[in-house]
């Protein structure tokens, strides 16, 4: 729209008044020249700021919010954009720490950092299969299912290698209609193996804070 007003363009060029309108905005010289003003000025500072960034190494405090965000759901060009930073940057970031793989159909990858056979009650995690954060619960041992209806007693180790758990998924939870309106984050309960869950705690030497995710 602002190229529009440009006097080089004039071929295709817009009155004030219909740059309102295609701002859905009264008609306002005023008002309209400040949103421009605005709008070069956002345009400038982020050039400034890509500028200054620009062959720096990541910071600590890059990394760490490179991650949360990412783990929590933002796409490499959005944390591009929050971090003043290219795309190829940022994914360079999350592929140097070990931060697991979002896949939009399958099992995400766990890079070496992240493979376990272990996990604690009330450890944060990477859930492969369900392409999100999750929090273990229980691991579904012998005894777990002895004292539960509705188990078949499987031994997991012995079936398939790998200890079972009883997890809870994070997920965010979409503001559609005003009851959640100030509910930020749900889940829901699941059962997964050891192979498909993905530890995180290396990455707290990051700065990366997990109960942020």
């Amino acid at each position: 729209m602002i190229s529009l007003l440009a006097p080089d363009t004039s071929d295709k060029a817009i009155t004030k008044k219909e740059a309102c309108e295609m701002l859905n905005i009264s008609y306002n010289t005023a008002r309209l020249q400040r949103i421009i003003d605005d709008y070069n000025d956002k345009k400038d500072y982020i050039k400034l700021r890509k500028s200054q960034n620009r062959g720096r190494a990541a910071s600590s405090q890059e990394i760490s919010e490179a991650v949360t965000q990412f783990l929590s759901g933002s796409s490499v060009a959005e944390i591009a954009r929050s971090l003043f930073r290219s795309p190829s940057f940022v994914r360079g970031v999350i592929n140097r720490v070990g931060v697991p793989e979002k896949s939009d159909e399958g099992i995400d990858f766990l890079p070496d950092e992240c493979r376990s056979d272990d996990f604690e009650e009330g450890e944060i995690v990477w859930s492969a299969r369900h392409h999100c954060p999750a929090i273990v619960d229980k691991e579904v041992s012998i005894d777990y299912q002895a004292e539960r209806m509705g188990f078949s007693d499987v031994n997991y180790e012995s079936k398939y290698s790998s200890k079972c758990y009883a997890i809870y998924v994070l997920e965010e939870v979409r503001e559609l209609e005003d009851q959640w309106a100030r509910v930020s984050q749900g889940g829901y309960s699941a059962y997964t193996l050891a192979y498909d869950l993905g530890k995180l705690t290396h990455l707290e030497q990051y700065g990366v804070n997990l109960s942020r995710i």
